[in-house]
């Protein structure tokens, strides 16, 4: 039996009800591209692999509390970017006690003061993302989360390739005020 999905809501809601086909659905069309997010972190193929079926295992999992507010695929990009960080941190958390330890032996200050630095960077970047008006910020994940072409947006999206050039321009312009700081 084929399943006819007509909007990635209709497939959420069916993904929701524990029906396995709407995963299977969303696995084939977003398993490349969780794959190329996570091998750009960490390119070994094999833990590429793994780290790709946990994503999806993870989706599965929290099938029920997943609140999609973009697409699919930038929820499942970021999804598998937080898992090869996360496989990283994990890694350098278990990493032998003499790299360890000289690891430690570096001043502390530029450690702590890093996190920081990525903690502002990250609060600021979505406090960013938030001010754009929504067709802008729909525009700018498609293009730098899920890494579609300005022809790919503007068929999606069903406006012209004009359009889609403007609203990055306008992103562009509030992301860069916003992170002013950190530029």
């Amino acid at each position: 039996m084929i399943m006819q999905i007509e909007t990635s809501n209709e497939l959420l809601a069916q993904l929701r009800q524990g029906r396995k086909p709407a995963l299977k659905i969303i696995f084939d069309a977003h398993y490349p591209e969780v794959c190329r997010a996570i091998f750009r972190l960490i390119p070994d193929q094999s833990l590429m692999e793994d780290l790709a079926q946990e994503v999806f295992m993870r989706f599965w999992e929290k099938r029920e509390q997943i609140e999609v507010t973009g697409s699919v695929g930038a929820y499942l990009h970021r999804m598998a970017v937080n898992e090869a960080l996360g496989h990283l941190r994990r890694k350098r958390y278990f990493q032998d006690d003499e790299s360890h330890a000289a690891a430690f032996a570096a001043p502390a200050a530029d450690g702590a003061e890093a996190g920081l630095l990525h903690r502002d960077l990250s609060d600021s970047l979505q406090t960013a993302m938030n001010a754009l008006p929504p067709k802008c910020r729909t525009v700018f994940q498609l293009s730098r989360f899920e890494e579609m072409t300005y022809q790919e947006i503007a068929d999606r999206m069903d406006i012209s390739i004009k359009t889609v050039e403007n609203q990055m321009g306008k992103a562009l312009r509030i992301m860069r005020e916003h992170l002013r700081e950190f530029l």
